[in-house]
């Protein structure tokens, strides 16, 4: 298991339904994708989909800074190797590019793991493979006030007992409160109905709003204001009585412990992109011991071995961003999503994507 090479490749796929954020234009899905190879053939894969640029820049991290590190060592020793990347890169990361890209790197050294020891990583971790709950994500802020709750329904016909619904940037707060009174009248009490913000209001908007969305019996606000507003997430928290939730823009369990320390954020949403699976499991112990419960930004396919393993859990979050991507797609089912067996992750590109979609350059 001493690795050889570590190679990266730049995608850029259509989606099949390009999300209408309303705040990023998205028609591809660009992909940074790493392999980590060892001498005895295992290759593991990690990947990112950064959203907003920078895929170069990630593919050059990988190539400079963290490959010469890696090559020679042994891909077993995964959480070592954490280490020995973040210390290596401390002055220059902590955050941003250089724990993104560490976080491709490590989700490839789990997954080659998972591949050596032929476990799924769930079953590596101790978990269970019982279906898990997910919630149906992406009623999109841009497809408007019919076109959410058009899509919640649709979640809804298909199975899922929660949605996720957008506010803010594109909508005035009258509208926003309107938009989810409706979609509260439409999909009727039985429904979870999470609600996003994408970090677009103040501290005073989000509690004079929350607190006029309150009656809806929301299962959250998600992001209400800038994530290292740590104060203004605990101001919030204690003024309105939906429960407060954010973490995808934050970075490893070093930048979790203010929530830690409060407990006052219930659910934290750590992105596997900020942290790989070491500091999202690192992340899950500490929230644990604090009394927190863990719902990943996105990524399902790749975080559910999580929720299988962690005592913690709560939802997972699918868009079906990716569901075209894979030669074994993982889809819920009613609602539930149930970890494969397959060895790793068990999730691989189509070999076709490689060829017929490069990025551009």
């Amino acid at each position: 298991m001493i690795i050889t090479d570590i190679r990266t490749h730049l995608l850029s796929v259509p989606f099949t339904e390009p999300p209408k954020t309303g705040f990023l234009t998205l028609p591809n899905i660009d992909l940074l994708v790493v392999e980590v190879e060892t001498e005895s053939g295992v290759i593991g894969t990690g990947h990112l989909h950064p959203l907003a640029g920078g895929m170069r820049t990630l593919a050059m991290c990988v190539d400079e800074m963290l490959k010469p590190l890696l090559v020679g060592e042994d891909a077993r020793e995964v959480e070592a190797l954490w280490r020995k990347m973040w210390q290596a890169t401390f002055i220059q990361g902590r955050m941003g590019i250089t724990v993104m890209a560490m976080s491709a790197l490590d989700i490839a050294l789990w997954d080659a793991l998972g591949r050596h020891e032929r476990k799924p990583l769930w079953q590596l971790w101790g978990g269970k493979a019982d279906p898990l709950p997910v919630y149906g994500s992406g009623c999109f802020r841009g497809l408007g006030h019919d076109g959410m709750i058009e899509k919640a329904e649709r979640f809804v016909g298909d199975g899922f007992k929660a949605i996720k619904m957008q506010v803010a940037h594109l909508f005035t707060h009258d509208e926003d409160v309107a938009n989810v009174r409706d979609m509260r009248e439409s999909l009727g009490g039985d429904i979870e109905i999470m609600v996003d913000v994408n970090q677009g209001w103040t501290v005073k908007e989000a509690i004079s709003v929350g607190k006029r969305i309150d009656r809806y019996r929301l299962t959250w606000l998600e992001e209400p204001v800038m994530a290292d507003d740590f104060d203004g997430y605990h101001a919030i928290a204690d003024a309105i009585e939906t429960p407060v939730v954010g973490g995808e823009n934050n970075f490893t369990h070093h930048d979790f412990k203010p929530f830690f320390a409060s407990g006052k954020v219930p659910i934290l949403q750590p992105d596997i992109m900020r942290g790989g699976y070491t500091e999202l499991r690192a992340i899950a112990e500490q929230a644990h011991a604090a009394g927190l419960t863990m719902a990943w930004h996105m990524f399902p396919e790749l975080s559910v071995h999580l929720t299988a393993s962690i005592p913690n859990p709560s939802w997972l979050e699918y868009m079906g961003w990716y569901d075209h991507l894979w030669v074994e797609p993982n889809n819920p089912v009613d609602g539930m999503m149930t970890p494969t067996d397959r060895p790793g992750h068990g999730m691989d590109f189509k070999p076709e994507l490689f060829a017929r979609y490069p990025y551009p350059q």
